[in-house]
């Protein structure tokens, strides 16, 4: 790769990629998040709050959208 291909600071990404990789850590940080949780208060009892909506459905969906970004950012021009 020629030194013309570079961002004129010497990094490999711009500033944009930078700022969208950030924004793809946010949203992953996010889903994670909503996927924590639903621990029974008692360890000897099955809870079946680990089997909402939010952590089977929507958490792993945004977490994918969250590496979708990262990987959009890395690719990207």
């Amino acid at each position: 790769m020629s030194a013309s291909q570079n961002s004129p600071d010497g990094f490999a990404l711009k500033q944009t990629n930078y700022q969208w990789m950030v924004i793809g850590i946010v949203i992953l940080i996010v889903g994670y998040l909503l996927m924590s949780g639903g621990a029974a208060e008692d360890p000897t009892e099955f809870s079946e709050e680990i089997f909402s909506t939010r952590r089977i459905t929507i958490a792993p969906i945004i977490v994918l959208l969250g590496y979708g970004t990262i990987f959009y950012a890395i690719l990207k021009r």
